[in-house]
């Protein structure tokens, strides 16, 4: 088959499940990913014949998609502040809004990494997205990252190698630590993105992540919501430095709540901020 006539199949196939311009999105990627063709490539070349063995794949493939299966799960990767990251079933995949939250670290610290090694601890590692962006931003910093998925650590490990960064990883549950001390140092930097999906908003979530993300990096009990943020801000009291920096993403309708929490702890300096869509998503504060 050629390749302008499996478009318009694949079109076909994806029409009422899919925007437009998400199926267009999805065939680029997908030609890229199984014959390394780029958009340029399948106007030069429309009579590309697509073998029998990989129509096989685009079948296989399209029936995924159908299911509502992301793409980045199909393809294995994912980009995330311009670095490539495997991506699986134990872990999430990476956000726009997340790299937001990087953005913000790396700014918030430019004049200390200048001056100083900085010592950074992510809390629940996922993919590795924030630690190892963190670490290529700021190459004069120790990183180190925790995280209570052991497959999770390993699919993080490996982008770490293949992104060319060093990080420090733990196998950890973050709400079986007392304090921070056997990581042997204080830190400049703590940064979280943990679980703070509540069990009634499951019906705002779309299928493809609520039937394939992993649930554990995901959803919190609607009884205890804060439960992750209480734990890492009161080990971050003692386990930052003097005017050290804490970082999380959050919940967009638990923001009050989170500066409450964080202000009951003696945290200064707490700024929110919204994301690129207006939700409120990240918060900063210091310890006095």
């Amino acid at each position: 088959m050629h390749i302008k006539n499996l478009k318009t199949q694949f079109y076909s196939e994806l029409k009422n499940i899919q925007e437009d311009s998400e199926i267009e999105s999805f065939f680029f990627i997908l030609t890229e990913y199984l014959h390394n063709l780029k958009r340029i490539d399948i106007s030069l070349q429309p009579e590309f014949e697509v073998s029998d063995e990989d129509l096989i794949k685009w079948n296989t493939i399209i029936s995924d998609l159908k299911a509502e299966k992301p793409i980045q799960y199909i393809t294995g990767e994912a980009w995330f502040y311009g670095l490539r990251f495997e991506v699986n079933e134990n872990t999430l995949i990476p956000r726009p809004e997340t790299e937001e939250l990087v953005e913000w670290i790396v700014e918030s610290t430019k004049l200390e990494a200048g001056s100083t090694k900085l010592k950074v601890l992510d809390i629940g590692t996922g993919s590795g997205c924030i630690p190892i962006s963190l670490k290529k931003e700021i190459p004069n910093s120790d990183v180190f990252t925790i995280d209570v998925s052991e497959k999770a650590i390993e699919t993080a490990a490996k982008n770490a190698s293949e992104n060319n960064v060093e990080i420090n990883f733990k196998h950890q549950s973050v709400l079986e630590m007392d304090n921070l001390d056997e990581f042997g140092t204080k830190f400049d930097v703590i940064v979280s993105n943990p679980p703070y999906v509540r069990n009634l908003e499951k019906q705002e979530i779309k299928k493809n992540v609520l039937d394939y993300e992993p649930h554990l990096a995901l959803f919190v009990e609607d009884t205890d919501a804060l439960l992750f943020y209480r734990k890492i801000a009161q080990l971050a009291l003692n386990g930052l430095k003097p005017n050290g920096k804490l970082f999380f993403e959050i919940n967009q309708y638990l923001g009050k709540e989170t500066i409450e929490l964080l202000e009951n702890l003696g945290f200064k300096n707490i700024e929110l901020r919204k994301d690129f869509v207006g939700n409120d998503r990240m918060i900063c504060c210091e310890i006095q």
